[in-house]
């Protein structure tokens, strides 16, 4: 007989779920929730509730207040603003390198992530076109071939999704327009025009990020 998998403890299911709630724009900056609210949407006890919430403000994310509940810290301005300017210096450094040497298997996974973006937008699932945004943007930094800047762009994976999530909730429209504009960077590319290609990136994360504040 097998053996029952370990359930996993109920601070660390509270603790996902909020984060992704949080990540996905589910729960925007400015948000007051409750540890009652929330224990009894999850099924279990505050206590967890109270830990998950004090993992949440280490990382940034929440802000406690005894009595009342945990605020969903906004992402501020000024982070934006750093995030945005990184993946715009990254990103078309990337761009460049690729549209050098456009490899046959990179455009192949461009145009799967740009198909599965399409597909999640034909769903109404804005959680899935976002990480397929970023995993979009991700593929093009990776193929590069320069591990820092790899790993660079990979510590933004959390900020980058929550900054994404929020822009496409306040105004859905801008996912169409994502969309088209990947593939127009991703026909540049393929052509091995690489001014075209990063100027179509910035052009593209400037317009995000007018989405986003």
């Amino acid at each position: 007989m097998g053996t029952t998998p370990p359930r996993t403890p109920a601070k660390d299911r509270v603790y996902a779920a909020v984060k992704e709630g949080i990540l996905d724009g589910v729960h925007p900056g400015g948000e007051l929730l409750s540890e009652g609210e929330v224990a009894e949407a999850l099924g279990v006890s505050r206590t967890p509730v109270r830990e998950a919430f004090l993992l949440l403000e280490a990382e940034g994310l929440m802000r406690l207040y005894p009595k009342r509940g945990a605020l969903v810290v906004p992402v501020s301005p000024d982070e934006v603003r750093d995030v945005m300017e990184t993946r715009m210096m990254v990103e078309a450094h990337a761009a460049g390198r690729v549209a050098a040497a456009p490899a046959p298997e990179v455009l192949d996974a461009l145009r799967a992530l740009c198909d599965r973006q399409e597909e999640r937008l034909g769903a109404g699932d804005v959680p899935g076109f976002v990480e397929a945004d970023r995993a979009f943007h991700h593929a093009i930094v990776a193929a590069a071939g320069n591990a820092i800047l790899t790993r660079l762009h990979d510590s933004l994976r959390d900020r980058q999704r929550r900054m994404t999530s929020a822009g496409v909730r306040r105004d859905p429209a801008v996912m169409r327009r994502f969309l088209a504009e990947h593939r127009a960077v991703l026909d540049a590319l393929a052509a091995g025009e690489g001014a075209s290609a990063q100027e179509l990136l910035r052009a593209h994360l400037r317009g995000a990020w007018r989405a986003i504040v």
